[in-house]
């Protein structure tokens, strides 16, 4: 495995938002929704600017990713609704990670089939955004040597 130590992280701006179905059109082609489409373009814009002229992981190397997602708390949301906020309303969070995924694809990694590991948090805050973290996968970090050798 390659030893590969660094970790890389940006953050996006605004509320996330989720991967959108694929739409198709009467004539039979798929297309992906605007909404969608512009969220990965914004995605893809914090990614460079964060890191300019970054490379990606190079392919075969796994890597471990992590996603922090904050929702904005509604608009009628009184104080104590903030305190004890709901963590299981929409979106999903694996519709979350897959717009975030794929806008990073041949960005970030050569390729998603990369990703070895995925943690994704969900909770809400006053200042909605994304935070993306992402390393090779090493004996150090090593999801299953933790869990498989206790």
């Amino acid at each position: 495995m390659h030893e590969i130590k660094y970790e890389k992280s940006f953050t996006v701006s605004g509320t996330p938002v989720p991967k959108g179905r694929p739409r198709v059109t009467r004539s039979g082609h798929a297309y992906t929704p605007k909404r969608t489409h512009d969220y990965e373009r914004h995605v893809v814009e914090c990614y460079e600017a964060a890191l300019p002229g970054d490379e990606p992981i190079p392919a075969g190397v796994p890597v471990v990713v992590d996603i922090r997602c904050v929702m904005p708390y509604p608009k009628s949301a009184t104080k104590k609704q903030r305190q004890h906020a709901e963590h299981t309303k929409k979106p999903d969070v694996d519709n979350l990670a897959k717009g975030i995924l794929d806008a990073l694809n041949g960005r970030a990694w050569a390729d998603d089939s990369q990703i070895a590991a995925l943690m994704i948090i969900k909770r809400y805050g006053d200042e909605p955004g994304v935070r993306v973290r992402w390393t090779p996968m090493t004996s150090d970090n090593l999801v299953a040597k933790e869990e498989g050798k206790k």
